[in-house]
């Protein structure tokens, strides 16, 4: 094992070289100076030139197991988007849940575009009603409003109260605010969700490579999901007491009957199922294999039993790994039909070759997914994100850069485990609101291993929480995509953003603390410091 202090002057020269790069690297990821793909870079120019790392062993990290594994889930992923699964079981939750601001708040997350028809309607219904209610008790009102519309003359102005429509603003922030949080804190709950737990298990498989596959799809889901859905209960909370109040019987429709308010949002919901038509044949097929993918994943390596990697061959878990499932998916997303394939009876009057071709015209149908779709949605930056960001995991390894920054650490072992775990989980939130939540596990994760190393601390009890607190940017609009989504629709402002956020990023924190102490500590066995993390890059 590399031991900074046993290292000779010229070694310690790599050391410094790879810390240059590194810090050049951080400082354009953080200002976004150029692109963060072309940053990504950077180690396959450097790296070799400084002779640090070969080009070959740099090149090699681009596309290696891990991001193999994003790359067949992010197809997956993009055929489902392909084809409008996603939103129709979106739609298919709302329309089972019902309209109520309380009760779909979390679900409205799917779809920012239907949330904010939902709430327009809502608002026109609300005003609609207003003005009926108003014209009542007076002669004629409605008539002559009839007359200035159809000579258009001017309408009367909003009759409801300031107070009715600043609550009615208020309304509408939350449930946009609940698009955002929902997009960052469901990713969290499966490895392939956000760029941070890609990053993490690619982060063990570089430094530690005798890791026994320890963090896999069904180990990361047996512990982040629990916490996902303490995560979302909490944030609906917040949501709910901060947005809309938390008046059950108001709020949840109990013992009441269904407002026109709800059934005019109940039917913009109903229009839009509508125009996606019946199941097709295709989301039929896109459906089976994305329940397949999950089920592979989870009974590849269970852990408790032997999965069916283990069954396949003697040692099979070591040779297949989660990237196995996803590309062997993502393959026959390429191979099947999107077209139901029709069976023709062989007709004698027709010769052998007019009946080879109309018998093979139903399987020359198009298949479930095309390169081009995948070509033009596939999010490139962030695989080449995750390169570089393993490729400088490697040359910090391999130069004696993680020894000496695990040199440095050692003073910190006098701190319990479960504090360090705190400070680390809200240095990274805090961090995350203004770089790139994938940058950001890149640069820290390396730094929080070689940390547990020297305080002979479980790794992943200083890991995953830095991964999870990766994905808690709730603060500002350029934090996330879904943040900046959700604020150019305009109905929030930055401010706004801030005051929640700030609660949101603490129950974040608290949840992750939560989860790493009690659940995960058996789960992983975070009370021991492992014999393969000693099993670190070798000179």
């Amino acid at each position: 094992i590399l031991n900074y202090r046993t290292l000779t002057p010229a070694f310690k020269q790599f050391t410094a070289k790879c810390g240059y790069i590194i810090i050049i690297m951080a400082v354009y990821w953080c200002t976004e100076v150029i692109p963060l793909a072309v940053t990504s870079l950077m180690p396959v120019v450097f790296l070799p030139l400084l002779g640090v790392r070969s080009a070959k062993a740099v090149c090699l990290q681009y596309l290696n197991n891990t991001n193999m594994l994003f790359f067949g889930g992010l197809i997956v992923a993009i055929s489902v988007e392909h084809w409008n699964l996603h939103r129709r079981i979106a739609l298919k939750i709302l329309l089972l849940l019902g309209v109520k601001p309380a009760l779909n708040t979390a679900t409205t997350a799917m779809m920012i575009p239907i949330v904010q028809a939902v709430l327009d309607q809502l608002d026109s219904t609300e005003h609609d009603m207003t003005v009926m209610e108003q014209a009542a008790g007076q002669t004629n009102t409605v008539i002559e409003l009839e007359e200035k519309t159809v000579s258009n003359e001017q309408v009367p102005d909003d009759p409801r109260s300031s107070e009715e429509k600043k609550k009615w603003k208020h309304v509408c922030k939350g449930m946009t605010l609940c698009v955002c949080y929902a997009a960052s804190i469901g990713g969290t709950a499966t490895l392939t969700g956000t760029g941070p737990n890609v990053v993490l298990k690619g982060q063990m498989n570089q430094i530690y490579p005798d890791n026994n596959d320890i963090v896999n799809f069904a180990s990361w889901f047996g512990f982040s999901f629990p916490n996902m859905v303490l995560m979302l209960v909490l944030a609906w909370l917040w949501l709910q007491c901060s947005f809309i109040g938390l008046n059950l019987k108001k709020s949840w429709g109990c013992g009441t009957e269904k407002t026109a308010k709800d059934k005019a949002a109940y039917n913009v919901l109903k229009e839009e199922m509508k125009k996606l038509g019946p199941v097709s044949y295709a989301e039929l097929n896109v459906f089976l294999l994305f329940v397949l993918l999950v089920l592979l994943w989870f009974t590849r390596h269970p852990g408790f039993i032997k999965g069916w990697a283990s069954w396949l061959f003697k040692g099979g878990e070591k040779y297949i790994t989660d990237a196995v499932p996803a590309m062997f998916v993502s393959l026959l997303l390429f191979i099947l039909p999107a077209q139901k394939p029709k069976f023709t009876a062989w007709n004698p009057s027709k010769s052998d070759s007019e009946q080879t071709e109309e018998a093979m015209k139903p399987f020359l149908s198009a298949p479930l997914l095309d390169w081009n779709v995948v070509q033009r949605k596939m999010p490139w930056s962030i695989v080449l994100l995750l390169g570089g960001g393993f490729a400088l995991a490697d040359a910090s390894a391999n130069s004696g850069l993680s020894a000496w920054l695990g040199d440095q650490m050692t003073p910190l072992g006098s701190i319990p485990p479960w504090a360090i775990a705190s400070v680390v989980s809200f240095t990274v939130a805090v961090f995350t609101e203004c770089t790139s939540n994938v940058a950001t596990a890149t640069l820290f994760l390396p730094v929080f291993a070689s940390l547990a190393t020297s305080v002979k601390v479980h790794p992943l009890y200083v890991m995953l929480p830095a991964t999870l607190s990766a994905s808690f940017a709730f603060m500002l609009p350029v934090a996330t995509p879904p943040n900046a989504i959700v604020f150019s629709y305009g109905s929030i402002r930055v401010l706004d953003m801030v005051k929640s956020g700030i609660i949101m990023n603490i129950i974040g924190v608290l949840s992750v603390t939560l989860a790493i102490n009690t659940w995960g500590r058996p789960m992983f066995g975070l009370d021991t410091f492992p014999a393969w993390a000693n099993s670190t890059a070798k000179q």
